[in-house]
């Protein structure tokens, strides 16, 4: 049996599946002072060099800084042009959107205990809208995404009281959207707490902090939340499925030195820890001596393993942009970038503009791992590549990398469901619409097929533009998958 097998250009996805795009509150919305907003985490995330020691919590900024710019504050104007985007969508054929509630918009300082109208009917707005195209609402409920009241008077995740903050929100979430939104997921990238720390859980460290202590701790309290969550929404709706999502992506030895299998082997479970527990329900035991033998271990509460075990997630959600090379410290590599991790450069793969490694077949290694794992339904909620788009004289966009990218992934990801017998609920490519970078705050580190007239000093209209990866998009949508071919000219 060859483990490259493909189905073939002609194969349709299964019946059923579900394709579209995703986006995020942060890098998409705008709008940030409108209708009652309250000032959150990503709002005091500017561009430029300060921006990775603010997202991993090395430098304290709980207020606006009027020297920086923080793209995020307008985003791409989506808070104005929701019937408009959402009808890009459509027009696409996309049957799910999946993008993420700006908790600030529900609970300005996140204490108040009666939710903003206002917000509310921003996101009624959104999911009216999808529903009115026959388009299935997929909701993050907190996409890097902390009040920053909470962060200044509690210390974020680091307190057990933000469980109950985090569930008041989810509490008038699924009340106000029982019966228009059926797939929630609790928390974006969970495990992305230990890389950017700020960004995932509003952690600001100060001297004579242990770092890891503090992470484990407020990852051990959003676990903790997000399978109250689940069970708060099994209560609230039964037809309701949760899940979870985490940023994934199959860690290679960099060789055969068992030194270096065995150091890829600990850079996945880094990565699997956070889904052991919300999927299987309960602390795995590496992790747990990892923990003792570090004298980190959470303070966890009595009843806390109950809950855990409980009130496991329906469905694995996760994001996939490239794999990841890992080599034992002694050996000698060359180290690149890749969605907020380091990896060591590996010689057999493409790496995009902005160094992530371009690795299709890995994605189709990674959704095995993950199906093996836990033998609970995936679904793909981000996959993409960032570029640098040009508008043509005439106006139009020609964007084949992209293309390249995503028709390579889709082969590999129906490649795993129909060969591999994987069990995939659908794939929401990253993002559909251009919006700003959250590793970088750019926006020339475009995504979309669709173009938004927005510069990284801030400059542009906002206007929407398509791209030549819109109708190729569409048709693969309109033929379920089964044609993946690129347009004339295009192929390579």
């Amino acid at each position: 049996m060859s483990s490259v097998a493909t189905t073939g250009a002609a194969q349709p996805f299964p019946t059923g599946f579900l394709f579209g795009g995703a986006t995020a509150a942060n890098q998409f919305e705008g709008g940030f002072n409108e209708d009652g907003r309250g000032l959150a985490n990503v709002d005091l995330c500017p561009a430029g060099s300060a921006r990775e020691a603010v997202i991993t919590g090395h430098l304290s900024s709980l207020s606006l800084d009027p020297a920086q710019h923080y793209p995020s504050h307008l985003g791409v104007d989506h808070y104005h042009h929701v019937e408009e985007d959402i009808a890009l969508l459509a027009e696409m054929g996309c049957g799910v959107y999946r993008f993420s509630i700006a908790w600030t918009r529900i609970f300005p300082t996140g204490k108040e205990t009666t939710p903003n109208a206002a917000g509310l009917a921003f996101y009624d707005r959104i999911v009216d809208t999808c529903r009115a195209h026959g388009i299935e609402p997929l909701v993050t409920i907190c996409h890097f995404d902390c009040p920053v009241h909470l962060i200044d008077t509690i210390g974020g995740w680091r307190s057990r009281q933000m469980i109950d903050h985090y569930l008041q929100l989810c509490q008038a979430l699924f009340t106000h959207f029982a019966g228009r939104v059926k797939y929630w997921l609790t928390f974006n990238e969970i495990n992305m707490i230990m890389h950017a720390p700020f960004l995932g859980a509003g952690l600001v460290f100060t001297p004579g902090d242990n770092e890891e202590a503090v992470k484990y701790q407020a990852a051990h309290h959003e676990l903790v939340a997000s399978a109250l969550a689940t069970k708060l929404a099994h209560e609230i709706d039964p037809n309701f499925a949760v899940g979870c999502m985490f940023a994934a992506g199959v860690a290679y030895p960099f060789s055969c030195r068992p030194e270096d299998v065995w150091a890829a082997k600990q850079v996945d479970r880094d990565s699997y820890f956070f889904i052991d527990i919300q999927s299987r329900g309960a602390y795995p035991n590496y992790a747990l001596r990892y923990l003792e033998r570090n004298n980190i271990m959470p303070v966890m509460e009595p009843g806390d393993a109950e809950i855990l075990a409980e009130h496991t997630v329906d469905f694995i959600s996760f994001s996939y942009y490239n794999s990841r090379t890992t080599a034992d410290s002694s050996t000698a590599a060359e180290q690149m970038s890749g969605n907020l991790f380091t990896t060591v450069k590996n010689p057999y793969l493409e790496y995009s503009d902005w160094g992530w490694s371009i690795d299709p077949l890995g994605l189709r290694t990674t959704v095995n791992d993950i199906w093996d794992r836990y033998q609970k339904p995936l679904f793909v909620v981000e996959n993409g590549i960032g570029v640098k788009d040009t508008v043509n004289p005439d106006g139009s966009i020609d964007d084949p990398q992209r293309m390249r990218f995503l028709r390579d992934h889709l082969q590999a990801l129906k490649d795993a469901i129909v060969i591999d017998g994987c069990d995939v609920l659908g794939f929401t490519c990253w993002g559909p619409i251009d919006l700003v970078s959250a590793s970088t705050g750019e926006m020339s580190k475009r995504y979309g097929f669709i173009y938004v007239d927005r510069d990284d000093q801030g400059n542009g209209s906002f206007a929407r533009q398509k791209k030549a990866s819109f109708d190729w998009y569409a048709k693969v949508i309109a033929t379920h998958g089964a044609d993946l071919s690129l347009p004339d000219g295009y192929e390579v």
